[in-house]
């Protein structure tokens, strides 16, 4: 028999079910699905989506998915479609299904690892929409290291009420108004009703669009295909047949995502997101997209790259505009055009065009008669969008978002919560004054487990106009459409003996984000007694997936990771 495919695959994954009288049974698979003999000797291109009717933000991916594998078959590949899971972060918000959310990315990049993996493909094109959903995607790629292309299924467009763009923040925020008495039954409802007028994920600078930012920045997705909203279909397919025709490429001249994904280019991706005011999520994602490449990226490495990089991109929630905004003005290449100008990027890092980041710029002409995003020489602000804080409170560390606050200092007593869900029903009682610390623990990666997001919390907090009045802090974390002063990722967690664990009611806490330092006023031996006081609690999740997380997670600074990542890999998956 004619080793058919021998020579284009004898270094490629799939050779293994497609090469070779030893694969006939494989072929024979490939048969029944309709496959021709020229398309099994073809490279495997694996096609994942995070597609679902669980949201708007996956609802076009299955479609925009069509249009890659057009891309890859032109190119000369054979595309394998397969799905994988997402957690809806706007519908697990709030009660115990949050705990679900974080976990999901390490599912959906150990269950695209073992597809990848069990059917030997060659690459990888990814569709993703929302939050946990893109970086999952990225660390699946970087782990398995096969040349890979990464594609943001799209933003939501923004809604309309009384005039104004709205997104689904609003409508949280809403909530907090209606606890108050401020708006109506039906002000509520009309808000809701119009928020999310389209498919498509979150509007603003929250975590989605963060990390789509970030895509583009450390190099993984194609240059401006980020910010066209979902529903632009032509503009969506183009990316799609352009991402499938990229693939190709990269696999032709063997670049992979660790050849991306360098300490310069996630440098890069962290200049972006303070640029633009982005989710204190990427804290957690940064670390844990670096640790698949053996790569250490902490939190201190994050906001120190933050702390020295201008605030340029009016974005809510700290600022004005919407993705479909910065979609209108040029989209990312404006910030990273801006960035470059400043000498605020690494223009030498290589990106899955196969050119450099900075060659993907060059013609990128930035636009003057807008106010979306700013020059470097005259920027918002100086100081960053998104700061970190240590301190006897949090000695690994926490970290805020700033953009849009008035007062960068706070001192306040503390009112102590072991559950959101306490601290939830505290501020819908109207029980939560100005001057209060709001502390939500117990919320950790471990102590969740799976370290929930506040929105509703800070959402209703923010509603009833206390968002510059109250500081909220957590071992949890926040949305990326999270505002006022709110500081999450406190660690060490309660669930290990961390210093917020042993707060009390009336605790005086002291803020100052200029300095970086979050403290509580106690005396070394009050803290001392404290520590010996203290006993673990116990969860409600003592079996299952969340138990099974919360037995491997390691601490929010270092990623909430549950595996070692490629620093004690003896070889990686592309090279069997």
């Amino acid at each position: 028999m004619e080793d058919k495919g021998s020579n284009r695959k004898s270094n490629l994954p799939s050779r293994y079910v497609s090469v070779g009288p030893k694969s006939a049974p494989h072929r024979s698979y490939y048969y029944a699905m309709g496959l021709k003999e020229h398309e099994i000797y073809q490279p495997f291109v694996g096609v994942v989506s995070t597609w679902n009717e669980s949201a708007p933000c996956n609802i076009t991916l299955q479609d925009q998915a069509q249009h890659v594998k057009a891309g890859v078959k032109n190119a000369g590949g054979t595309p394998r479609e397969f799905t994988t899971i997402t957690v809806t972060d706007g519908i697990a918000m709030g009660h115990e299904a949050m705990k679900s959310s974080l976990i999901s990315r390490e599912v959906i990049a150990d269950s695209i690892e073992l597809s990848v993996r069990g059917h030997c493909y060659d690459a990888i094109v990814g569709l993703a929409g929302c939050d946990k959903s893109l970086p999952g995607l990225m660390m699946a790629m970087v782990r398995l290291n096969v040349p890979s292309v990464f594609i943001y299924g799209g933003s939501i467009l923004p809604g309309k009420y009384k005039g104004k763009d709205v997104t689904v923040i609003d409508v949280f925020e809403a909530v907090g108004k209606h606890a108050a008495g401020t708006i109506s039954d039906q002000d509520l409802k009309d808000i809701e009703q119009v928020a999310c007028p389209s498919a498509g994920s979150c509007g603003g600078q929250f975590t989605a669009n963060t990390m789509a930012c970030i895509s583009e920045a450390v190099g993984l997705a194609l240059t401006n295909s980020a910010m066209p909203p979902a529903v632009n279909n032509e503009e969506r397919k183009a990316y799609g047949e352009k991402s499938g025709k990229a693939i190709m490429n990269l696999l032709e001249k063997n670049i992979r995502p660790r050849d991306i994904v360098t300490i310069d280019s996630l440098v890069n991706a962290a200049r972006v997101v303070a640029a633009t005011g982005g989710s204190t999520n990427a804290a957690l994602h940064l670390p844990a997209i670096a640790n698949e490449a053996g790569l250490k990226f902490t939190l201190r490495d994050v906001v120190e790259i933050y702390n020295s990089t201008p605030y340029i991109g009016d974005m809510q929630p700290g600022g004005k505009y919407v993705a479909k905004d910065l979609y209108d003005v040029g989209g990312v290449p404006i910030v990273i055009k801006s960035l470059l100008d400043g000498g605020y990027i690494n223009g030498d890092c290589i990106t899955v065009t196969g050119k450099t980041i900075a060659e993907n710029h060059k013609e990128v002409i930035f636009p003057t008669n807008q106010d979306v995003v700013y020059k470097c020489d005259n920027p918002i602000s100086e100081n960053s969008s998104v700061v970190g804080l240590w301190g006897n409170l949090a000695p690994d560390g926490c970290i805020s978002k700033i953009a849009g606050l008035k007062n960068l200092t706070f001192k306040g007593k503390a009112k102590c919560f072991d559950s959101e869900e306490d601290a939830l029903t505290a501020v819908l009682k109207n029980e939560i004054k100005a001057g209060d610390a709001v502390i939500i623990r117990y919320e950790g990666p471990k102590g969740g487990p799976g370290m929930r997001e506040m929105l509703s919390t800070t959402g209703a907090i923010y509603g009833q106009g206390l968002g510059e009045t109250v500081a909220l802090i957590t071992d949890g974390r926040f949305s990326g459409g999270t505002r006022g002063f709110c500081i999450g990722h406190v660690g060490p967690e309660a669930a290990v003996g961390g210093m917020i664990g042993l707060l009390k009611d009336g605790d005086e806490i002291i803020i100052d984000a200029v300095k970086g330092e979050i403290n509580v006023t106690l005396s070394d031996q009050e803290i001392e007694k404290r520590k010996k006081e203290w006993k673990p609690r116990k969860t409600n999740h003592n079996s299952g997936s969340i138990w099974k997380y919360s037995q491997t997670v390691g601490p929010a600074y270092e990623g909430a990771v549950t595996q070692p990542g490629a620093k004690d890999e003896t070889h990686t998956y592309a090279d069997i």
